[in-house]
This record gives structure tokens, sequence and C-alpha cells, in this order.
């Protein structure tokens, strides 16, 4: 998704103007415990709509020979690891494919160094890059977020090999997200250590307005099909 955003307003701006004052951990009833009953309920809304979509999707993806779902471990709240659900978007041989990539590529290895993607990802599927351009790939986190291991907005669900090159402390603080400020972002464009600034806003923000603002955005963005 490819929405600059300055603040929950204004959709125009680089990570350096995202910068904001580091405050304590906060604290408040949405934050403690209505935004997960918020999302709750939006998700029990949707799930008329969303199951036969995904069951549709689960099917496509396994008429090309692969399994419809994948899961990875990722970071969550306080630095508990859990299993991430997705809809599967890459070639069994997926790693070994990469491996080979930057090996053979010196920019694709500067750009997977700075940013953890590749625009013209090689372990992509036909169908795979469909569903990542559309966001539709992330449809099962909508699980994780039920379980509580993710937020619908968040902060975006950091690998454990990735902790290494993250700057922040907010992250840990929140439950990752399937929606927020940096996913509808110019995440494409941005370094990864710039997901530290978009955490610092969203965890300065956090709030109702903020979360309904960033899934309308969302929404706009899958509309678009401005992802991947």
């Amino acid at each position: 998704m490819t929405v600059h955003v300055t603040n929950i307003d204004n959709a125009r701006a680089t990570p350096a103007d995202l910068r904001i004052p580091s405050r304590p951990a906060r604290k408040g009833l949405y934050r403690g415990g209505l935004k997960r009953s918020f999302e709750t309920v939006l998700i029990l809304l949707a799930a008329p709509f969303v199951l036969p979509f995904s069951l549709l999707i689960a099917g496509l993806i396994a008429l090309e020979g692969h399994s419809p779902f994948y899961r990875q471990e990722r970071i969550g709240k306080d630095g508990r690891r859990f299993m991430m659900w997705k809809f599967r978007t890459m070639v069994p041989d997926a790693e070994k494919r990469l491996q080979d990539h930057l090996q053979a590529s010196p920019k694709a290895r500067i750009e997977w160094a700075t940013t953890q993607k590749l625009k013209d990802d090689p372990r992509c599927t036909r169908f795979g890059r469909v569903l990542r351009r559309s966001s539709m790939d992330e449809l099962p986190q909508l699980l994780n977020v039920l379980m509580g291991d993710m937020a619908l907005v968040g902060p975006r669900p950091m690998m454990p090999e990735q902790q290494s090159l993250y700057p922040g402390a907010s992250y840990y603080r929140l439950r990752p997200g399937i929606t927020g400020f940096w996913q509808v972002s110019a995440r494409n464009e941005s370094e990864f250590v710039d997901r530290a600034l978009y955490d610092d806003m969203y965890d300065d923000r956090l709030s109702l307005p903020t979360d309904v603002r960033l899934l309308a955005q969302t929404a706009g963005a899958v509309l678009r099909g401005t992802g991947y």
C-alpha cells in the first residue's frame, strides 16, 4: 500500500517528518481493552463476507498445486513469539530462490539489506503477486487478531531475525497490526529502520479515531491495489 502518511489527516510525508518526542508508555481505556473489543466486533461483523471470499482464494491457490496457507514466526507484544498466518504467495523453495537471486544481483542485495523487501521478488507465484498487490494475502491474519496475537491496527509484524535491525522500543509495547501507519505509507521506498518512527507515532496517537482513519485509508489502498 503506497499512501504516504504525515498525520491522520494529511497523507504526504517522508520518514523524517514523523519524528516525535519520546514518551513513556501511555495508558488509557481504549489502549487497555476497548481497542481489542472494537476490533473483535469488526471482524465478527465482517465474517459472513470474509469467510466465503477467503475460501475462494484458498481454492485458487490450491489449483496452482500449493498449500493455501502459510505460517511464519513473528515477534509480538513484549517480545513474545507467535505464528502468523497468511495465504501462500511464494513457491515452495522460496528461501533458495531468494539466496540465489541475492547472490546474482548486487542491486537486489542492497535493496534487501535496507528494506527487507524486494519489489521484484522471484519467490512469488503469479497469483501470489495479485494477492500481495491487493493485500488479500493477509486475510488469514484476522485469526491472529481473534487469538490476541495481533491487532487490526498496529506495527508491521517483525521476524525474529529482524530484531537486531530495529532501533526503537514502541513496537514491543503494542500488538503488531495487519495495517498501520507504516503499512499505508511509502513502505517500498522506506528503509526497515524507519519502521520505528511510524511505530513511535502510532504509540503516541493510539486512539479510536486514529484506528478508524487508518482502517479507512487501508480500505482505499486495497481498492486501488497499491500494496506489496
